[in-house]
């Protein structure tokens, strides 16, 4: 083999090489950050009232500039993703559980989601979600649930790669 050749076998190795930490560090830096809901777009409903903010009164901090905003009694969770399952709705009641268990009355078949994942569930006329010490989290509007959180018409629930909506 000329030396020509050898040189540049050692480059593409090295580039292969340089290629393949790259992916490690992709793969390692999208763990650390946690899932991205995936956000489709859909046109704006006309009837649509504008959010309201969250409020709480007791063990939960209250956000200072936001008002609260009771559930209605009959709410449901839609499912929003994946695309196969979008449109599914689920009654909440006083509280519902997901995960991969057949016990959860939302059984949700994702490696990235754990038995025993979250609950929603309603206290004096308010819907909450709670992570149940799941390995990836829960997620509410992108932001990870750390303990009971309210949850108002219209905000999104993340769980493994799953997004549903309490209409």
């Amino acid at each position: 083999m000329s030396e020509q050749l050898l040189t540049v076998l050692k480059l593409c190795l090295l580039a292969l090489l340089y290629i393949f930490f790259l992916r490690v560090l992709q793969a390692v830096w999208s763990e650390v950050r946690g899932p991205r809901p995936n956000q489709p777009s859909r046109p704006q409903k006309a009837e649509r009232q504008p959010r309201q903010g969250r409020n709480l009164v007791g063990a939960i901090p209250a956000l200072p500039s936001r008002r609260p905003v009771a559930a209605p009694v009959g709410s449901k969770l839609v499912m929003v993703e994946p695309p196969e399952i979008a449109g599914t709705t689920f009654e909440v009641g006083d509280e519902l559980t997901m995960g991969r268990s057949a016990g959860c009355q939302i059984t949700l078949d994702d490696t990235y989601v754990s038995q025993l994942h979250t609950r929603v569930f309603r206290r004096e006329g308010r819907y909450f979600v709670e992570d149940l010490g799941s390995t990836n989290g829960t997620y509410l509007n992108r932001n990870k649930v750390a303990a009971p959180t309210p949850v108002n018409p219209g905000d999104r629930i993340q769980v493994g790669s799953t997004v549903l909506e309490l209409v």
